[in-house]
């Protein structure tokens, strides 16, 4: 299979969802409205906007909704189209929406070895619903159609006295423990970015790491580690709203573009630099792990994903996501380095600037 040339996180912004977790930043915020997405283009237009000629080459795109991906009617469109294309996909799911999972038949064979799915197992939510046989179900399901998977559990400290419990029902289940995401506490109130726990972080690292997740080690090793390196988000992997069509480089990009308006113009392309605007790298186990920063760690998106003994990645995945795009993508120069990064950093104080007079100008006609 080709290397991999970019990396895009996808948002589907769809709010529905049968599930209600304590942790979801979704309800953290208040932002849970129960709502379909408003898609501004048809998965036709977004598929003839992401072809590999426009893109440059095989891209990986990872699509997650606000609410539950699979809810929104257009998502397994998206994907088929995508894959048929000869890209790779992810979905997010809570794995319960076993309609969505027979749709999986409509996609042809050879592509669905470049389909992927990220389980969320909201272990309590799923008992109180009667919903976690049908969970693993959707799992073999999909591993039956030849995709590739992997469970992952949002630690935090109501699973506490059911985490003994967790480990066996995956092993029954899926052959190994579930990859451990370390959760955040967002919303109204919260200054600084804080695990979502009571516990000390060497009790909830202690916890995590029981699980022998590869995952929760890597992500808290770079949970609130502000990144100095100069970083090719833009270049080699964005973040893209499916909904409305806009581009950023990634989530401290003021300003993104509508990359479906006009498919016949080329994607400018335009990296973060030294100017990253997060405390951290939010997903730096998707874009770190990818390569977008040239750090020469050797761990991939695979090894800190994958439990090779119950077999959750297939071979064109494992191969795949084994790749780094610094190995596929430019290496710039110091000039260019400079220059690129005066270039972003005058787009940003021209962003934040202009943000600061309509708040003052809005403030100043309600006075």
């Amino acid at each position: 299979m080709e290397q991999i040339k970019r990396f895009f996180e996808c948002l589907i912004p769809v709010t529905v969802c049968n599930l209600k977790c304590s942790y979801c930043y979704v309800i953290q915020r208040d932002y849970r409205n129960m709502k379909l997405a408003t898609m501004k283009y048809s998965p036709e237009q977004i598929a003839q906007g992401l072809t590999k000629e426009r893109l440059g080459g095989v891209c990986y795109f990872s699509i997650c909704g606000a609410g539950e991906t699979l809810a929104q009617p257009e998502t397994f469109q998206i994907a088929k189209l995508l894959l048929r294309e000869g890209h790779i996909v992810n979905i997010t799911t809570n794995g319960t929406l076993t309609n969505r999972f027979h749709e999986i038949v409509n996609i042809d064979e050879c592509d669905r070895k470049r389909l992927h799915f990220s389980f969320s197992l909201h272990y309590l939510e799923l008992q109180r619903l009667h919903l976690l046989d049908r969970f693993f179900e959707n799992i073999k399901l999909v591993h039956e159609y030849g995709c590739s998977y992997m469970v992952q559990l949002n630690l935090c400290d109501e699973y506490i006295p059911f985490l003994d419990e967790i480990k066996q029902v995956c092993l029954k289940n899926v052959g190994a423990y579930p990859q451990i995401a370390a959760t955040r506490k967002e919303g109204p109130g919260i200054r600084k970015i804080q695990l979502h726990t009571e516990l000390s972080e060497d009790e909830y690292r202690k916890i995590g790491n029981s699980f022998d997740s590869e995952l929760f080690k890597y992500t808290m090793e770079n949970f609130n580690v502000k990144r100095k390196e100069f970083c090719y988000a833009g270049e080699r992997s964005g973040t893209l709203n499916l909904g409305t069509g806009i581009l950023t480089k990634c989530y401290a990009d003021p300003k993104g573009i509508d990359i479906f308006e006009n498919i016949s113009k080329p994607i400018k392309l335009n990296v973060m630099g030294h100017n990253c605007g997060c405390a951290y790298c939010l997903n730096s186990s998707h874009f770190m792990s990818l390569g977008v920063i040239d750090n020469d760690d050797k761990r991939t998106y695979v090894s800190i994903r994958d439990r090779s003994d119950a077999q959750w990645f297939n071979d064109t995945l494992k191969s795949a996501l084994s790749q780094k795009l610094w190995d596929s993508n430019e290496k710039y120069s110091s000039k260019k380095m400079i220059i690129s990064n005066l270039k972003q950093k005058f787009k940003m104080a021209f962003y934040r600037t202009r943000h600061k007079v309509v708040i003052l100008v809005k403030w100043g006609i309600r006075k």
